[in-house]
């Protein structure tokens, strides 16, 4: 599906472009929504240039990722989805700019491009050009990731008291599971942000992007991804301490546990040696003669049980 958005239009309009299609005048933004090769085709024959398709798109080399060819410029980012979801994911999204036009390629739903759809309905005039469509992308997704961040640190920190709390239940499974999920959360916003600094510092030296109004928010944008990814880097390292200390409290629990059933086999040990001796069944043992043979026997292995438990006692064993 390809979203055409005019000039000083407050929504786009949303067409099927096949062989012979030609762009409509006054369009500044074409946003790709999951495309075929057909509409791809038809774009580019009515564009005059290629645009990249997905596996171009997943190609890791930078240079293959930002690039210029034929008057545009190409570019390539991780677009984080569903990061309040349980399965956070990136993909790869890419902008192309051509003048004052912008092409978007996508196959996720990015909430910040519904951001920028709803910017532009309130203020239809507020994004002249593509150029400056693209800056509020940017700037838009910046936002998210920044957002996803700050979300994963407030869990973080829950989980933190959780796992360190010295009340109440805790069930460590589920707690190693969370702190899995948002490591794996964190690195993709990292990957993402990384992705989008590369990005930005290309535009940066991008003429096209110099003549349009608002192009200095790049600069604060560099600054804010930079602080993203150092917030991420932060939160890795205590995601990491948190793992190993909920798999250290599991440790000290299982230990508790074996503790437990090891003093009690040493505190068994003794009345067992003395039922064991006195269990033998030997045609000539003199105890067998004994009147007080079973309540001797009886309250031998009660006081070596007494003996065992006072000793780990004064020991602080329990």
């Amino acid at each position: 599906m390809l979203n055409i958005l005019l000039k000083g239009a407050p929504a786009p309009i949303s067409v099927q472009p096949s062989a012979g299609w030609a762009a409509p005048a006054g369009a500044i933004w074409f946003d790709f929504v999951n495309p075929t090769r057909e509409e791809e085709l038809a774009v580019e024959a009515a564009l005059g240039f290629c645009l990249p398709t997905r596996e171009d798109m997943s190609e890791i080399e930078t240079s293959s990722r930002l690039y210029r060819e034929d008057k545009a410029i190409f570019m390539t980012a991780q677009l984080l989805v569903d990061s309040q979801g349980d399965a956070p994911a990136l993909d790869p999204g890419a902008f192309v700019l051509s003048g004052d036009r912008l092409i978007t390629i996508r196959y996720v739903k990015p909430t910040a491009f519904s951001m920028v759809y709803d910017q532009i309905a309130r203020e239809p005039l507020i994004h002249p050009s593509g150029p400056a469509i693209f800056i509020a992308l940017v700037d838009a997704i910046v936002d998210r990731l920044a957002d996803a961040v700050e979300r994963a640190s407030v869990v973080t920190e829950g989980l933190s008291e959780r796992i360190f709390a010295t009340e109440g239940k805790r069930d460590f499974r589920i707690l190693v599971h969370k702190l899995g999920a948002l490591q794996r959360l964190n690195g993709k916003i990292r990957e993402s942000a990384a992705s989008f600094t590369r990005l930005i510092i290309f535009c940066e030296a991008a003429r096209e992007l110099k003549r349009v109004d608002g192009h200095e928010q790049l600069e604060v944008q560099h600054r804010d991804i930079a602080s993203i990814i150092d917030h991420a880097g932060s939160l890795s390292g205590n995601i990491t301490f948190l793992l190993d200390a909920a798999l250290g409290m599991i440790n000290i629990e299982q230990n508790a546990i074996i503790k437990i059933f090891s003093i009690g086999a040493v505190v068994l040990l003794p009345p067992t040696l003395i039922a064991s001796y006195f269990g033998m069944n030997f045609e000539h043992m003199p105890i067998f003669g004994w009147p007080w043979g079973e309540p001797a026997a009886a309250a031998g292995m009660l006081i070596s049980v007494v003996i065992a438990l006072w000793l780990f006692r004064r020991k602080g064993w329990f």
